[in-house]
């Protein structure tokens, strides 16, 4: 019997996106063929997975030439291909998926990672963001089946457009993150730890500040963005290089070498926009995994978790000063942060009951048994 395809896109380079390759193995194990889509930069690496991938050579990676060019080829790609069902990552994929599903009568996922039209990369952009805040105006309303990270995010569209989003959160797969072999690390050096991209927005420029006061800390920032460059010359001329250590892009299946060392994790979004204030990172749930205990901003998604499950501490302002503190207060305290919490956590906040949404969803709509 032919399997049933579904293709997945999403407009990044596959390597480090954990919640696409989630889903995309979740239909793998369901007997799927499964074919994601994505783009290849400069600096992509090789993949191996087991469901099958392909990555646009693009001739643009910035601007609305970017999207314009992947919007077209993804559109002739999808058109030419054999499908099932489609999955569209985010508002930046939904125009060729939601046509195609239109024109062959396919079943189409939709799945918000974040609130698009208010990134903080489009604030200072009003024609751009009105154009994403247009898209989503005339499509998200015929959107049948479709998720998002968290229940902030699924009540905001939920009010804008009356559609029910299921919320299934960017949990990590349960790890023995003793079977990881650790990065090496000085050992009289309290290890903070940023992982993720290094976009604007992330609080990282005030982190590296931080590290001025406390010659005592090293900050590892693991993952790479358009502000790259930018923090590497905060770095030097703060004359904190011997501080501060910028891995590059990690694979998200060493990720959990760096994280096991860490004293402290470092959620520190600032408020520039709903898409950050609503935010819930996955980097929240692989601090847990790792028993490491968590500095966040007071947003409420992260709060939420943080408070409930007593991980870590939430703070109201990213000022150096105030991380600072709050990095030594966690180090002093570490005996404060019981296994007992993490280990309820980590039962609570895994994939293997995550996931059980998705199943769910796919019986409702015909695709499982």
């Amino acid at each position: 019997m032919r399997k049933k395809q579904i293709i997945l896109s999403v407009t990044n380079d596959l390597e480090t996106d954990q919640r696409v390759h989630k889903v995309a193995t979740f239909f793998y194990d369901k007997g799927f063929d499964v074919l994601v889509i994505g783009r290849k930069l400069k600096n992509s690496q090789n993949l191996s997975r087991l469901y099958r991938t392909k990555r646009f050579n693009l001739f643009f990676n910035k601007s609305v030439l970017f999207y314009t060019e992947y919007t077209i080829r993804l559109f002739v790609f999808l058109l030419f291909s054999r499908k099932s069902v489609l999955w569209s990552n985010d508002t930046d994929t939904i125009i060729p998926n939601f046509i195609i599903s239109k024109l062959y009568k396919r079943v189409l996922f939709f799945d918000a990672h974040e609130l698009f039209p208010e990134l903080p990369e489009l604030a200072h952009r009003p024609k751009i963001k009105m154009i994403w805040k247009k898209i989503e105006d005339c499509i998200f309303p015929h959107i049948q089946n479709s998720f998002t990270v968290c229940q902030s995010i699924a009540d905001y569209y939920k009010e804008l457009y009356g559609i029910e989003m299921q919320v299934i959160r960017n949990v990590p797969y349960k790890k023995d993150i003793r079977s990881y072999q650790p990065i090496s690390i000085p050992k009289d050096k309290i290890i903070v730890l940023y992982q993720g991209a290094v976009n604007v927005g992330r609080g990282l420029e005030q982190s590296i500040e931080a590290m001025t006061l406390l010659p005592n800390a090293m900050l590892y920032i693991v993952g790479d963005g358009d502000v790259l460059d930018q923090l590497k010359k905060q770095v030097q001329h703060l004359n904190v290089q011997q501080q501060v250590v910028f891995t590059g892009k990690i694979p998200f299946e060493d990720l959990p070498r760096y994280t096991k060392v860490a004293h402290v994790g470092l959620a520190l979004l600032e408020h520039r926009g709903l898409s950050y204030y609503y935010a819930l990172p996955n980097r929240i749930f692989d601090f847990i995994q790792a028993d490491v205990p968590i500095l966040a901003r007071n947003f409420p998604e992260m709060a939420r978790i943080i408070n409930r499950y007593g991980v870590g501490i939430t703070i109201d302002a990213n000022t150096p000063s105030l991380i600072a503190k709050t990095i030594q207060d966690i180090y002093n305290q570490q005996h404060q942060y019981t296994l007992s919490s993490f280990d309820k956590a980590k039962e609570d906040l895994c994939w293997e009951k995550e996931q059980c949404i998705l199943f769910e969803a796919l019986k409702k709509s015909g695709l499982l048994n």
